[in-house]
């Protein structure tokens, strides 16, 4: 399974931006997806997952401003950011977990299987 982010790019505070991060390979290995960030210096932090069966979840710094969502037959999990400040600045990962694994599982990186190479994000204030 290979993993393309997409989207990233320069947004002042409050704009918005959506991330895709498009699956190819082996789908029926899919289950669980996630989106991280890091930022230079930092570990990997979680942003929002969302289950094979559509339960999500997310990170409290960007609930209520972040969407996760996944478009089973393009194969393909967005990331809808809005009202985005200069603290969500950082590289995007997408990541796909090959195991049916609960919400609560997801916030751990080891879950994962598959990661994509990440898509710069950068918020200006």
């Amino acid at each position: 399974v290979q993993l393309q982010a997409s989207g990233g790019g320069l947004v002042q505070a409050g704009g918005s931006l959506t991330l895709s991060c498009a699956a190819s390979g082996s789908i029926v290995r899919i289950n669980g997806m996630g989106w991280y960030r890091q930022v230079r210096g930092k570990q990997r932090e979680l942003v929002a997952t969302i289950t094979s069966s559509g339960v999500t979840d997310y990170e409290d710094h960007v609930k209520g401003r972040f969407i996760i969502s996944r478009d089973i037959a393009k194969k393909t999990v967005f990331l809808q950011m809005s009202s985005l400040k200069p603290e969500d600045t950082g590289v995007y990962y997408c990541a796909a977990a090959s195991v049916r694994w609960n919400s609560g599982s997801l916030h751990d990186k080891s879950r994962y299987d598959y990661w994509g190479q990440g898509t710069q994000v950068t918020v200006s204030s």
